[in-house]
Formats: C-alpha cells, structure tokens, sequence
C-alpha cells in the first residue's frame, strides 16, 4: 500500500510546438526546476498535424495521464500589441469548439517573473488553419480572441478528448497588426519572439508543479 501522507504524483509534461525554430528555442531556453518527466515535441504545421502528433505522443507509455501546454509563436489580434509580448489562453476556439484552460493565474504570474518587462495578455486563443490576415484578423478581434495561431486549439482538444487532464497554452507574439512580419527571424520582431521563446521554460516548470491530478 502507499503511504497516505504523500502527495499523489506530478503528471508528466508534453509541451507542443509546430515549428523547428520553436523547437530549438524551447529545448534549448533556461530550463529551471522540472518537477517531473517533460516532452518538448514538434507537431508539424496545421490543426492536422497537431491532431496526429498530439494522439501519438499522448498514446505512448508514460505519457498516458500527462498534462498539455501548446506553445510557440502566435498572431496578436489586438492594438498595441507588440512582438516579444506574451498570450495565455483562458480558452482555445475553433471549428471544433472550445477547450477551457487550466492555471492561467498561475502561468501568468510565473511568466511576469520568468521574462520581467514583458506584456502578458490573456483571453481567448483563436484557431486557423491557414494565415489570417487583413479583414479576417479583425472579425476574429470582434469574437473577443486575442491571438491566433494554426495548432494550440487542435492540440488542446485533442488532448481532452483522450483522457481527462490540465491543458494550457503559451505564445508568443511574433506578428500584430501594426508589426506584421513576413519571415519569422528576418527582422527585429522575430527575434526578440524568440528570445521570449527561450526564457518561458521556468514558468512552464511551475505551472507544471503547481498540478495535482487524480490517479487514472
């Protein structure tokens, strides 16, 4: 039997991005204070993709009961918005519907810590499955979405729908509509998203240790 008066255990972690430069900046960023096993893979392009990776990875021995952070860069929907800022979604949408999140007053409060100086948003994290642009990018800013990105509701739905656990999602913003970008690392704006990128580990850590879920 197993002593009552230890804490049931953390869950392991699967963080997923869609692009190898997120990949590279994810596994390569400040690491800081894993509570448990953490899987940084990379699901390809796409709500698609995501879908695939997200089964796969979740399907695999040890991963089974593991807790979900989509992350990566985003689109900013709002004024003001600025590459380099941060979106932690209290909600994922998309036509697939909408995927609650867990913690976000606690991914928000690490992150002001982890990257001190950036803006952090919160609200609803709008899925696409191509580049929203233009005219669509503002009807999606009138749905009350704050940023947009091709996988972080995929992901999250994905997740929840193979087993109960706590979902999230970080991003980056790396374009908005008085800063779009055309490359991602071609200009300014891409590389200070990715320098955030890099430094978001530790508040992952702690929104991680921060969960306790019920034994499957």
């Amino acid at each position: 039997m197993g002593d009552p008066r230890r804490p049931p255990p953390v869950p392991p972690l699967v963080i997923a991005c869609a692009l190898g430069i997120e990949l590279f900046a994810l596994r390569t960023g400040r690491a800081g204070g894993a509570s448990g096993p953490v899987t940084v893979i990379r699901t390809g392009m796409g709500p698609r993709a995501a879908e695939s990776a997200v089964r796969w990875a979740l399907g695999r021995d040890g991963s089974r009961n593991a807790a979900v952070l989509a992350s990566g860069f985003c689109a900013g929907l709002g004024p003001g918005m600025h590459p380099g800022d941060l979106v932690v979604a209290e909600e994922t949408r998309d036509h697939g519907g909408t995927t609650p999140c867990a913690g976000t007053g606690v991914l928000v409060d690490a992150l002001v810590r982890a990257v001190p100086g950036r803006t952090v948003h919160t609200g609803p994290l709008a899925g696409s499955d191509h580049v929203v642009r233009g005219a669509e990018r503002t009807g999606l800013r009138a749905t009350g979405a704050v940023a947009v990105d091709m996988e972080s509701a995929a992901t999250l739905r994905t997740a929840v729908r193979t087993g109960p656990r706590p979902v999230a999602a970080v991003r980056v913003v790396v374009d908005a509509p008085e800063h779009e970008l055309v490359r991602i690392g071609t200009v300014r704006g891409g590389i200070s998203a990715f320098r955030v990128l890099r430094a978001v580990l530790p508040a992952f850590h702690e929104w991680h240790r921060s969960l306790l879920l019920p034994r499957r």
